[in-house]
């Protein structure tokens, strides 16, 4: 009997976790986010009018979800950590990343990996306070949506997580629009299903509404796939401005591209044990079109580890330069900076551009 019983007991114990987790993947998959190919979002329009030969300015930032300041390091990236320690941290991260747009007069505003509720940021709305902040016109897609992330541990739990745009200009749309998944089931299950933001403003000149628009797509591509999501992502990007373009629109794609940009400087040192972006290929863009970009700092920054040792503090680092823009040949780029904050409030610094319609 006991001999029975000390067969019986293993064997119940694998079978009870065997049968949870089947039902659980099960549960995931009945949940699973499944957005639409082009999808319709709600969004607030400002009310200045877009002109002609008028400069205008863009910040693009990935806030790392006021998660990945310079106190911490990401497991995805070598490093060791879930999330922050605390709230106290994110809150922390969050004030610093307020005050930085708070301090700059940017007319758009893109922003990347912001949390609406999330376990990994104690479910802080972070898109409704950024609403608060900017006073502007805004739209907010999903990048990442899922019940429970199982992994690792302790678990990230849930996720909900995207790109946001804010304008202080007339907009008529404002749409997702799926980006390729690189992922099978049932990785996809609790994996991101990344998007274009799309964004339209109507262009005004002599007083009337030009028939054109300008057509924003903010973004945050693949990171930690083998290399095709990238790729894929990449190419439905181009198809996508090359179609806006050909309609006579003014287009400006921008973001985190998780990619170097051609002829772009490679800064710091390469960690064998760290991430490492893909490379943007030379020949993607036809004549005239630009990737807009600020390599005299790095954007960037590994994660393998803290931020706030000896090696930060001499810039003996791995760093990247992944955040920029794609324009139109119709729009002439007049400057783009990297604000240097030093990843003081994010593993990411924002990126500054001023430009104006032809």
């Amino acid at each position: 009997m006991k001999r029975k019983l000390f067969l019986i007991i293993p064997a119940a114990v694998i079978g009870a976790v065997i049968l949870f987790a089947f039902l659980f993947i099960l549960f995931l998959t009945i949940v699973e986010y499944r957005p639409k190919p082009l999808e319709d979002i709600p969004f607030t329009s400002g009310t200045k009018m877009l002109l002609k030969e008028t400069p205008y300015s863009l910040m693009s930032w990935n806030i790392g979800y006021a998660g990945l300041g310079k106190d911490e390091d990401f497991f995805m990236d070598g490093g060791k950590k879930v999330r922050p320690d605390s709230k106290q941290f994110v809150e922390r991260y969050f004030d610093g990343i307020k005050k930085t747009i708070g301090s700059y007069t940017s007319d758009i505003l893109f922003i990347q990996e912001i949390d609406i509720k999330s376990k990994r940021t104690w479910n802080m709305n972070q898109y409704e306070a950024m609403q608060k902040l900017t006073g502007k016109g805004s739209a907010f897609a999903y990048n990442y949506k899922c019940f429970y992330v199982p992994f690792p541990l302790p678990t990230i739990g849930k996720i909900a997580s995207g790109v946001c745009t804010f304008s202080d200009f007339e907009t008529v749309s404002a749409q997702r629009k799926s980006l390729p998944v690189p992922f099978k089931w049932p990785v996809r299950l609790a994996n991101l299903k990344r998007c274009m933001l799309v964004t339209r403003i109507p262009v005004y000149e002599n007083g009337g509404d030009s028939g054109r628009e300008l057509v924003l797509a903010n973004f945050h591509l693949e990171a930690f796939d083998s290399g095709e999501g990238k790729i894929a992502q990449t190419k439905a990007l181009k198809e996508f401005i090359d179609a806006e373009y050909a309609k006579g629109n003014y287009v400006i794609a921008g973001g985190d591209f998780n990619q170097r940009f051609p002829g772009s400087e490679a800064f710091g040192l390469v960690w064998k044990d760290g991430w490492l972006p893909g490379q943007l290929d030379a020949d993607m863009l036809d004549n005239g079109w630009q990737f807009v970009f600020d390599d005299s700092l790095p954007t960037c920054r590994s994660n393998v580890r803290p931020y706030n040792d000896a090696e930060a503090e001499a810039h003996n680092w791995q760093y990247h330069v992944i955040d920029g823009f794609i324009i139109s040949p119709n729009i002439e780029k007049l400057s783009i900076n990297v604000i240097d904050k030093d990843f003081e409030n994010s593993d990411h610094n924002p990126i500054y551009m001023t430009f104006e319609l032809k």
